[in-house]
């Protein structure tokens, strides 16, 4: 045991100094911080977001359904911006009592129904519409299985991974050789599934590979996490061709710009009201 090693207290009292690039809003409380209205726009469905990794699952979950002719699914993207804590506002609460981006609701019905957590989004459109879900039972519970594999495995790359090696105060090296360890396997996973399947749950390009590509293809194609090059991403070739594969997708092209605010100016549309709003983004 080292001199640094780490003691637990009895019981854990909360030291905000201590919390890294996100320590001004990370709590270990929830709720609403103060009150304030979200905007509502004219379409059926109102997001809630950012252009982080599940943020980018709703955009491009709406982009692929209105390119599929689904002309019901209109939506207006109103911009959260979690550096400035919009996700702790008393609207936003009321949508996400989890403060998390994104956050749907549906307007397209008798009454009002809210969606939280970004997998559950993907899924209530899916069904929806019923677009992007296998109807076969077989590639239905593939296509599930790998969704609900992202959803559990997610946090292992961005609260883990990410955290320790891009957001942390100091540089760890157990937290980041751990989480590294669970990453490259997680990469392995998928590399060797891509081998044998051109998508996720086999033939059909679904909302499995809708909630994997903005975390994990956007990884190996260097645009996550700086991290390309230290996680040697190109040697996961069939995973790195699936993720350029569905790079190319228009939908995808117009998704992952949405609600986005950092970055190359002409790739982003803070917010997203109509088709027009991308006459002027380089895609």
């Amino acid at each position: 045991m080292s001199e640094n090693t780490y003691t637990p207290p009895k019981v854990w009292s909360w030291d905000k100094e201590n919390g890294g690039e996100w320590a001004s809003l990370n709590r270990p409380d929830s709720g609403s911080r103060f009150e304030q209205s979200l905007p509502v726009g004219e379409h059926p469905f109102q997001l809630y977001s950012l252009a982080t990794p599940n943020g980018v699952k709703a955009t491009v979950m709406f982009e692929e359904l209105l390119a599929a002719g689904e002309a019901g699914a209109e939506y207006d993207a109103h911009l959260i911006k979690i550096q400035d804590a919009d996700q702790f506002s008393s609207g936003f609460v009321d949508i996400n009592p989890n403060s998390k981006i994104p956050a749907l609701v549906d307007k397209s019905g008798t009454n009002n129904v809210n969606v939280f957590e970004s997998g559950a989004i993907l899924l209530h459109l899916a069904e929806k519409f019923g677009r992007f879900i296998p109807s076969s039972p077989n590639d239905k519970a593939a296509c599930l299985s790998w969704l609900f594999w992202q959803v559990g495995s997610g946090p292992y790359l961005g609260g883990g991974f990410g955290h320790f090696y891009a957001y942390a105060p100091e540089n760890f090296e157990y937290p980041i050789d751990r989480f590294t360890m669970e990453t490259k396997r997680q990469l392995d996973v998928l590399d060797k599934h891509l081998a044998n399947n051109d998508y996720m749950a086999g033939k059909e390009y679904s909302i499995a590979d809708i909630a994997i590509w903005p975390w994990y293809g956007a990884l190996v194609l260097g645009e996550l996490y700086d991290a390309a090059e230290f996680l040697d991403v190109k040697s996961y070739t069939h995973l790195v061709a699936w993720a350029e594969k569905i790079a190319q997708r228009p939908a995808v092209k117009r998704g992952k710009v949405v609600n986005k605010t950092w970055g190359d100016e002409s790739q982003q549309v803070h917010e997203r009201h109509s088709k027009t709003d991308f006459d002027n983004i380089k895609l």
